[in-house]
């Protein structure tokens, strides 16, 4: 099957420009704002005093000194292998699903439902990926793990676990499509009215930096507390393992929580993931629409 140089159709160029682009900008992105995601997880599951009363930066000048700069660096690799893997697959079925709509169709609420069904695509396909590289991240901190990379991982949890466990957390995950629903709405609307404004070419790729730290802002404290869930349950939480059944659910994990902790038990490294959610977003929207522009040039040239 060859690629159609058209917008629509399963196999066009413009499906895989925008999703190799996509992938490629969150790669980017995550490198520049890893250490945030570790201080995040390490916020969300650590029980240690010293961890929980430190605040992101502090909790960074604590980490590199105690386990060294690398530490904020762990699991780099598969958390990057799995974020080019979920951002193709977003990217790709989103902008499929939008090839169908005429742009008198565009729409916020049009396009927050063709995020919500992307993300479940994105879900069901790519969470074996995050439930490894969760567990990954946290090496050496409560856990010592028989396998270093992604692969190895997936097998392993499939032969000693079952291939369901793989699947851990899909709940909470699809009900989070609702965050990059939310966030691609808010981006594809803000970016629809600037176009009006300055025309189909947009001023400068610093306004998708901000298009796409506003956007994730708004998304992320929507979702928060079910993000928490999904790490919790991903990772194996101790504290939940020793007070809850070991098929609890989303719902008990939440009541519990609330219970034990108190509603801003729900919020536990919000700060963190800000600073680390919110740059990676800006970063990869600015990334991604610069590809974009570029490859798409590059295209028209190739085709004079």
């Amino acid at each position: 099957m060859s690629l159609s140089k058209g917008s629509k159709g399963l196999l066009s160029y413009n499906l895989f420009v925008h999703a190799c682009s996509g992938s490629a900008a969150s790669c980017v992105a995550l490198t520049a704002a890893f250490p945030f995601l570790t201080i995040l997880q390490r916020k969300q599951l650590d029980d240690l005093k010293a961890v929980k009363n430190l605040n992101t930066f502090q909790l960074i000048e604590y980490l590199v000194e105690k386990e060294g700069i690398g530490s904020l660096y762990r699991g780099l690799i598969p958390v990057m292998q799995s974020s080019c893997i979920s951002n193709f697959v977003y990217f790709y079925v989103f902008h499929l699903l939008k090839s169908f709509r005429t742009r008198e169709d565009q729409s916020a609420a049009g396009d927050l439902l063709l995020g919500a069904l992307a993300g479940c695509v994105n879900v069901l396909s790519t969470t074996p990926f995050w439930v490894v590289n969760t567990r990954l991240k946290m090496q050496g901190l409560n856990c010592d793990l028989p396998y270093k990379d992604l692969i190895s991982g997936l097998k392993y949890i499939a032969r000693s676990e079952g291939v369901q466990k793989l699947w851990s957390g899909t709940t909470a995950s699809l009900m989070l499509v609702v965050n990059p629903a939310i966030q691609f709405s808010v981006y594809e609307a803000i970016k629809r009215y600037l176009t009006k404004i300055y025309g189909k070419e947009s001023p400068s790729v610093l306004y998708f930096f901000f298009l796409g730290a506003i956007a994730k802002l708004v998304s992320t404290f929507v979702t928060y507390p079910l993000q928490l869930i999904q790490t919790k349950m991903r990772h194996g939480d101790s504290d939940l393992k020793k007070n809850l059944p070991p098929n609890a659910g989303t719902l008990e994990m939440v009541l519990y929580i609330i219970k034990s902790k108190g509603i801003k038990g729900l919020y536990c490294g919000l700060e963190a993931k800000l600073w680390q959610t919110v740059l990676t977003a800006a970063l990869m929207f600015m990334t991604y629409e610069k590809i974009v522009r570029f490859v798409k040039v590059i295209l028209r040239a190739t085709a004079k």
